[in-house]
């Protein structure tokens, strides 16, 4: 498989993407925000959990409206363009929130995430138009792995800041980063182009949702799948959004720390992405996933036991392969399942149902803490979201599923 122009375009979105998730979803803002902000011990970490909800909320809203116009107009790149750009400004604007500011703190974040997932919605959807459905495994994978260098190289450039104490211009740097390199995605990619008409996308968009839920009903392993997937995925969710404040509250990282710490994960995240992108493609998809939850698995119960910094790190080592990797075929194992024409569509579907659960995710292991004043207790939550996921994963029958997506392709559009 040749890495050409459009391959690179799609992947740096995830360069640049990265830095956002790393330092303002889990290292840096997380952190700020609780013990800045709003410092008043785990009502930070419960109203950290609400903002994440509430973003995730207002993402399963509109990810249907979005995907259905993006589905029909053709212009996934201009809806992630639009997206991305606001995430930029939001992300930008943290840098005036001060200790106190939890209303403004909260807000700035919530549209910046809210922004940030919704452009996932079309950067997923963009990848048929990059690989092969036999190749996707494997790009899937490299977007991951050079995200997680993207995560990495936005973790150094902002070590010096951190290091003199100037935390609320991390913010703004990283802003600065995200926007620019996702400027080659906008100007490299090339998105397959179709026949569209000029039409009322807001009626358009109404009613193919609605037929998106009929369609949808006629793909029984997709909606297995996407079922698995927003309970597990919960689990994810969790995981990234509260890492940084379970090791700074429980083992009192500090800042420089916990980058050291995320340093590392982001090295073991690139190589899980990576090599299970190519495990993907050898033993199949629901198999790969299978195993990065039972590493999740691993991981949550020995953060529950773990004693000290020094273990938390290898901890951190063990989850970075397991988030690379589940992540990337995750999102592989979604395209394959879905016909082509059904894309944008469909991943809005899948992006609705997956931030419907992640509402459930931050909002308890949030509230666990606040009532028990101790987060060892709200890790454990996150186990039954891995167990329950896997398990229904099984019932996934992959190669009849792969077959559906095929023939719907063959036999045209069936709205």
């Amino acid at each position: 498989m040749k890495f050409n122009k459009n391959i690179f375009g799609w992947v740096m979105y995830d360069f640049a993407n990265s830095s956002f998730t790393t330092i303002i979803v889990t290292v840096i803002y997380s952190v700020y925000f609780r013990n800045v902000v709003v410092n008043q011990g785990e009502l930070g970490t419960a109203l950290w959990g609400r903002a994440i909800s509430i973003s995730m909320l207002m993402v399963a809203v509109t990810a249907p409206i979005f995907g259905a116009v993006a589905d029909f107009s053709r212009a996934k790149k201009k809806f992630l363009f639009y997206n991305c750009y606001l995430t930029v400004i939001f992300t930008a604007l943290l840098f005036f929130v001060h200790a106190g500011d939890i209303v403004k703190g909260m807000i700035f974040f919530i549209i910046a995430n809210f922004a940030f997932n919704s452009g996932n919605v079309f950067y997923n959807a963009l990848l048929p138009d990059v690989a092969s459905r036999n190749e996707m495994g494997k790009v899937s994978g490299w977007g991951w792995a050079v995200g997680y260098i993207g995560g990495l190289a936005a973790l150094l450039l902002i070590l010096p800041l951190v290091h003199n104490n100037w935390i609320r211009l991390v913010f703004p740097t990283v802003a600065a980063f995200f926007g620019i390199f996702a400027i080659p995605t906008f100007i490299l990619l090339k998105e397959i182009k179709k026949p569209s008409k000029r039409t009322n996308y807001l009626r358009t968009a109404l009613i193919r949702i609605k037929q998106s839920y009929k369609n949808i009903k006629n793909f029984r392993e997709l909606i297995k799948f996407i079922i698995s997937y927003l309970i597990y995925n919960d689990g994810i969710i969790v995981v990234i959004s509260f890492a940084a404040i379970y090791g700074a509250t429980r083992f009192g990282m500090d800042t420089k720390q916990l980058i050291t710490y995320f340093v590392i994960a982001n090295v073991t995240s690139m190589i899980g992405a990576l090599v299970f992108g190519y495990i993907f493609d050898k033993i199949g998809a629901k198999k790969t996933i299978s195993i990065t939850i039972i590493i999740w698995i691993a991981v949550v119960i020995w953060a529950f036991m773990c004693k000290s910094i020094k273990e938390f790190y290898f901890i951190g080592m063990l989850a970075g392969i397991a988030i690379g990797s589940s992540q990337s075929s995750s999102r592989a194992m979604l395209v394959l399942l879905t016909p082509d024409s059904k894309m944008a569509e469909f991943f809005g579907f899948y992006s609705v149902t997956g931030r419907i659960a992640s509402i459930l995710g931050p909002l308890v292991y949030g509230e666990i803490a606040r009532i028990t004043g101790e987060q060892k207790w709200a890790i454990l939550s996150v186990v039954l979201f891995f167990i329950v996921g896997v398990i229904i994963l099984q019932t996934v029958d992959e190669e009849k599923g792969k077959m559906m997506a095929l023939q719907w392709k063959e036999d045209g559009d069936q709205t």
